[in-house]
């Protein structure tokens, strides 16, 4: 995919994304870090979060749900996907800044189990696009944050799946190690112990 001058789309891709100063990452394809055109002056900043004929210029599916979420400084969301019923994201911080991070979950793909991370904020205009087969979590390293993702399928509880957070053999190494997370996230399974028939399979 070419990247298109900035005047005129709205999106432009950069580099896949790499973890910040931080060992172990890897660079995975798929996973893409978008630019938006943000406007400022001397009230703030205006932006537009997303406009259907730019992503599709780009690419990027078709999304049927938002979601966002309000955070504090230290907590962690992940890491979540679905399967059978997969959703593709496209994740932009709309206040404050995250530690953003995908890790492969693909049965057959050479990066498995590998992960890839990016610090989005409000102020960088970036967003982080992951494809189906990619669980999904961040961490807030500001005092808080307002994360919106879009879906490209709708939330289905049956098909949620999730791999625990902290799992070394993954080796996400969170900004903020006295974490913050969930009862459901904290006791969640490691990716080693998910039944393969709750993970997607890499598509050829």
């Amino acid at each position: 995919m070419q990247n298109a001058p900035l005047e005129h789309t709205r999106f432009r891709e950069r580099a896949n994304p790499v973890p910040d100063a931080a060992p172990g990452g890897r660079i995975i394809p798929g996973l893409k870090v978008f630019e938006r055109r943000v406007a400022r002056d001397g009230r703030g900043a205006f932006a537009e979060l997303w406009r259907d004929e730019d992503g599709r210029a780009v690419g990027l599916p078709t999304f049927v749900q938002d979601n966002i979420a309000r955070s504090r400084r230290g907590v962690v969301r992940g890491m979540h996907f679905q399967n059978p019923q997969s959703q593709a994201k496209l994740v932009t911080v709309v206040f404050g800044e995250i530690f953003d991070v995908a890790v492969d979950v693909r049965v057959g793909s050479p990066t498995f189990g590998r992960w890839s991370a990016v610090r989005l904020s409000d102020s960088s205009g970036q967003q982080l696009f992951l494809p189906p087969g990619f669980a999904h979590g961040y961490q807030t390293i500001s005092e808080s944050s307002v994360v919106l993702y879009k879906c490209s399928d709708y939330y289905a509880p049956e098909h949620e799946r999730v791999v625990r957070w902290n799992d070394a053999a993954v080796g996400i190494p969170w900004p903020i190690p006295e974490a913050i997370v969930s009862s459901r996230d904290a006791n969640a399974p490691l990716l080693t112990d998910l039944l393969p028939a709750w993970l997607p399979q890499l598509d050829r």
